[in-house]
């Protein structure tokens, strides 16, 4: 039947949906989302049985329809009753844009739509009851560890989003180990993964035993192209010449763009340069809007600059630049700015964003043009180096938009006439690089190891290599290459007393099995383990503590500026009898006493977040932006929760209240004087100050004020008054975790 539908133009939406029963409403819903006839890919997708429950690798390019067959494959296994569906992303933003694409499409089916990206110490078993479950890779892998036994038993179809990332340090490992155990759970699960071009997808498609789709096919044109003193020479032979006049190359490339109808992504390296070179185009495209497109940003600039409560000068600043059509995006924005920046660009309202190359992993953002001004980066201790082509590929990648573009364009900026073929070479008539596992590093296999045995999944030596065998390592390289790796983190885990050996058997301990539960690295619990065992001859303070857990590979630790040294050094020897570490000595251990100062410094910024200093001041101090300072709480909460489990375990009473009162400071960013005030749903450290500065200090005040009362108050209103009092009245369940502001 496939193959006669194949026979044909092309293969109609309603044609497939007919052939595998998903009926005439799933059809309608693609149609009115501009969806009547595959793509080639998809075609082919389909020809190769996708839609037969095979597994399948799809390496084709950015919007050229690789989600819409990993939805067709969930609507067939949720409507046909096969079971429900797990669709894995690599980061929190890309999990939320899905879960809302598909709830807003699959609810009226009656199909359950779900997010879950946090909470890694607790397998809530409500999360079995969706239909299409989106979460972040950690999440899977925590589920995993907790035993979520639903996981192996009713997921029929687990979709890989940009599973190239397997070659990612950070977040590869994880992705690659839960692939391989939700295949040896769950043998007969249908995987689909999917990425953008990637020189060896046939090799990811011989590890899940899948088959492969592999296209260059678009439904937009992209054109690659290099820009050199006003002209553009691109991959086609094609030569286009711009009207430059006075402005720069980004203003003249963006303004040219704009001016036909089209929208543009600007890529540098840092903050700075996005910020910068923001304000900089925003002079020339604020000519080009319409006074309806003016009115409506003005709107989004008010959500921006009201985002954290107190505008800090950068929120002041990205206002100014949505204003007049133009915005910055880089991962120090809070979570709200980004998504109103995004919506806003989705819309046509926003015709030009300057980002990091962060926003090319994953998000949905097409422009006309994309142009990447910045192709060097510096790595120690090479010094300035070429990006890698497969980062080129992916932010060249983002230009054309279906439903609106007949082309798209790619565009590098050539520094010097000689540059030009060198980027050419370089770039546009390069491959992507090879795609390697980097699983077999100890950091890597540590938590992995130590999941896999105090979950039960190996009970020996000679178990942990099968299920090893089983991973995209050993398909690359063989097994015998980790052996030698994970004999060295067992002996750490058997040293450290996470685990127990007897012979080849191998078995948790308490500690172990509660460290991979906390979802913590191994060391950092160890770090923790040994540092609260200090607290019993000396109380523990805010700053040791705060340190401890900055001691640990789990947190990231700021930057060191170079007029930061001297301060910090300072600041040391006033504190350094309160520290809960050992001290490495300045003269003789350089490099880790440098290390102890970016902890310090750390700890420093996480103390100035909970003694409430104004967020423009903790990013004057610090040099940190607001999604900054809330990813650096959140692992900081994470950790102390973590420090409180273990002192719990180890019955280190004297760090146990410290621990618990500083976690829901940190989680809150406020002094303890707070802590009741902000249990209520839509207090935070702004609203929650002001509530206690007006005389409100306690739930008991609030009970006795009037609604008109409460709402006098800065940032209350009366919305939150009435939400306040109603919980105070009705004795509603504190909600703590996501206060507004």
């Amino acid at each position: 039947m496939v193959a006669n539908l194949l026979d044909g133009a092309g293969l109609n939406i309603r044609d497939v949906a007919e052939r595998y029963g998903l009926g005439l409403q799933v059809s309608q819903i693609f149609e009115r989302a501009s969806v009547s006839t595959l793509y080639p890919p998809q075609q082919e997708a389909v020809a190769k049985g996708a839609l037969d429950g095979r597994n399948l690798v799809m390496a084709i390019p950015t919007a050229s329809g690789k989600t819409l067959i990993a939805e067709l494959c969930m609507l067939k296994s949720v409507l046909g009753g096969r079971g429900k569906c797990l669709y894995i992303v690599p980061l929190r933003a890309l999990a939320s844009e899905k879960y809302e694409d598909f709830r807003g499409k699959y609810e009226p089916l009656g199909i359950k739509v779900g997010i879950s990206t946090g909470d890694f110490d607790y397998a809530d078993p409500r999360l079995a009851n969706y239909d299409i479950l989106v979460a972040t890779s950690e999440k899977v892998d925590s589920l995993l560890r907790h035993r979520a036994k639903w996981l192996a038993e009713v997921v029929s179809v687990v979709v890989l989003d940009e599973v190239h990332l397997i070659d990612d340090p950070g977040r590869g490992p994880t992705l690659e180990v839960l692939t391989a155990r939700l295949r040896q759970v769950n043998p007969a699960v249908q995987m689909l993964a999917l990425s953008a071009t990637v020189k060896n997808a046939d090799e990811i498609a011989e590890w899940l035993g899948a088959e492969l789709v592999r296209s260059d096919w678009r439904p937009v044109p992209l054109r690659k192209g290099v820009y050199f003193n006003g002209k553009i020479v691109f991959d086609d032979g094609s030569k286009l010449k711009l009207s430059t006049g006075a402005m720069d190359d980004l203003t003249a490339l963006a303004a040219s763009t704009v001016r036909e109808g089209g929208q543009c992504l600007v890529f540098v390296n840092t903050r700075r340069s996005a910020q910068t070179v923001a304000t900089l185009i925003s002079e020339t495209i604020v000519t080009l809007l319409s006074p309806d497109e003016k009115e409506k940003l003005a709107a989004v600039a008010r959500t921006v600059e009201g985002a954290l409560g107190e505008p800090t000068r950068t929120c002041r600043e990205l206002a100014s630049c949505i204003r007049k059509g133009v915005a910055f995006h880089h991962a120090g924005l809070h979570h709200v700015q980004r998504k109103a920046v995004e919506d806003a660009f989705r819309n046509n309202l926003i015709k030009v964003i300057c980002a990091t190359p962060t926003l090319a992993m994953g998000v949905n953002l097409p422009s006309r043009r994309t142009i990447i001004r910045d192709y060097r980066r510096y790595v120690e201790p090479y010094g300035q180096v070429f990006i890698p082509v497969l980062e080129f590929y992916q932010m060249a990648g983002r230009a054309g938009r279906p439903q609106y573009d007949r082309y798209g364009e790619a565009v590098l900026i050539a520094k010097n006439k000689s540059e030009v073929q060198a980027l050419f070479e370089k770039f546009i008539k390069a491959e992507p690089e090879r795609i390697t596992s980097k699983l077999a590093t100890e950091p890597a296999l540590r938590t992995h190891i130590l999941a896999s045995i105090a979950a039960g999944y190996v009970s020996d030596e000679d178990a942990l290599l099968d299920f090893m065998s089983g991973t995209f390592f050993a398909h690359q390289y063989g097994v015998t290459d980790v052996e030698r790796v994970v004999q060295r983190v067992l002996d750490f885990l058997d040293q450290e007393r996470m685990i127990q050996r007897e012979k080849k058997l191998l078995l948790a301990t308490e500690f172990g099995r509660r460290v991979s539960m906390l979802y913590i690295d191994p060391l950092s619990a160890v770090i923790l383990r040994d540092g609260l065992s200090g607290a019993i001859s000396k109380a523990p303070t805010e700053i040791g503590l705060l340190h401890l857990i900055c001691h640990t590979p789990d947190m990231e630790l700021l930057y060191l500026r170079r007029d930061d040294y001297a301060e910090l050094e300072a600041f040391f020897l006033e504190h350094a009898e309160e520290l809960l570490t050992e001290i490495p000595d300045g003269r003789k251990e350089p490099e880790k006493f440098e290390t102890l100062l970016a902890e310090l410094k750390t700890a420093r910024m996480l103390q100035a977040w909970i003694n409430e200093m104004r967020e423009e001041d903790i990013h004057e101090m610090f040099g940190v932006g607001a999604g900054d300072i809330r990813r650096a709480a959140d692992t900081a909460k994470w950790l102390l929760y973590s420090a409180h489990e273990l002192s719990s375990l180890f019955k280190i009473k004297a760090a146990m209240a410290p621990l618990r009162k500083l976690e829901q400071r940190v989680r809150h960013g406020i002094r303890e004087e707070l802590l009741e005030l902000v249990q209520l749903r839509g207090i935070g450290r702004v609203r929650g100050r002001n509530l206690f500065r007006a005389g409100y200090r306690k739930i008991s005040d609030i009970e006795r004020a009037s609604e008109q009362e409460l709402a006098r108050v800065p940032y209350i209103g009366a919305e939150i008054a009435r939400s306040i009092k109603r919980q105070v009245e009705q004795k509603i369940e504190p909600e703590i975790s996501q206060p507004d502001i």
